[in-house]
């Protein structure tokens, strides 16, 4: 099963914003992120949503805690509005056409 940390972030500038997000790849990666998306509303680019997928609900609560050192870190601070608490979601059903 998949469970998704699902983040709300306002950002200043998103072109900036992802240009520092990018450099946490690495950071991703080694706290066991499957896959993420970006995404944006269409009416506001400073409205960033981010899903990363993880195996376990475990590793989702662990990164969830992990995120609270990058939202500290000067370059998130610079970057950032304002963020919402993450929340966990369950994939219960995926279906491309």
């Amino acid at each position: 099963m998949t469970t998704t940390l699902h983040i709300e972030n306002t950002v200043h500038d998103f072109v900036a914003w992802k240009e520092v997000f990018d450099k946490f790849d690495r950071f991703r990666a080694e706290q066991g992120v499957r896959s993420y998306r970006v995404t944006r509303r269409a009416d506001d680019a400073h409205e960033v949503m981010i899903d990363l997928d993880f195996d376990s609900p475990d590793e989702a609560g662990a990164f969830s805690v992990a995120l609270q050192k990058v939202w500290a870190t000067p370059q998130s601070q610079q970057h950032l509005v304002r963020h919402t608490p993450p929340t966990m979601h369950e994939l219960i059903e995926h279906r491309a056409f």
